[in-house]
């Protein structure tokens, strides 16, 4: 677990935090971006690694999962704490679990307004861009 000004980020399994992982996604993606649910639900959130990130009075407020391939995805902050730096976190802990897990190479599917975030650490884009759940990505790699 780790805390940033007092929003703390934790794992999580899916059968223990999943309502509260889904809420977010739900709000996040199939809300405020219009992804259908046979998509945002993959049925692979089981064999994932989660992670939570809670205010101090314990609300749910942003999320991100690691595939067992070493894929981050489904980085969502709700709208009110955005840009306080809870993706960010979110994201470090990704990326420290990908390496506890061994992987030297962690990929992602960036929507394109978000590249230069994922750049900040250390992902860069490849290829071109391609259109995912109706919304313009581009891959992502941080080796």
């Amino acid at each position: 677990m780790s805390a940033l000004n007092d929003t703390t980020i934790e794992r999580v399994n899916w059968r223990d935090a999943q309502r509260e992982l889904r809420a977010i996604r739900s709000t996040v993606f199939v809300t405020e971006q219009h992804v259908p649910e046979e998509l945002e639900w993959d049925g692979i959130d089981d064999v994932c690694d989660h992670v939570l990130a809670r205010t101090p009075d314990g609300n749910a407020v942003g999320t991100g999962r690691l595939l067992p391939d070493g894929h981050v995805g489904r980085m969502a902050v709700l709208g009110p704490w955005r840009r306080r730096g809870i993706g960010g976190a979110l994201l470090q802990v990704l990326i420290t679990i990908a390496q506890e897990r061994g992987f030297d190479r962690i990929e992602l599917h960036a929507q394109t307004h978000a590249l230069g975030f994922y750049e900040r650490y250390g992902f860069r884009a490849e290829g071109a861009e391609f259109i995912e759940a109706g919304i313009p990505h581009f891959r992502m790699v941080r080796i």
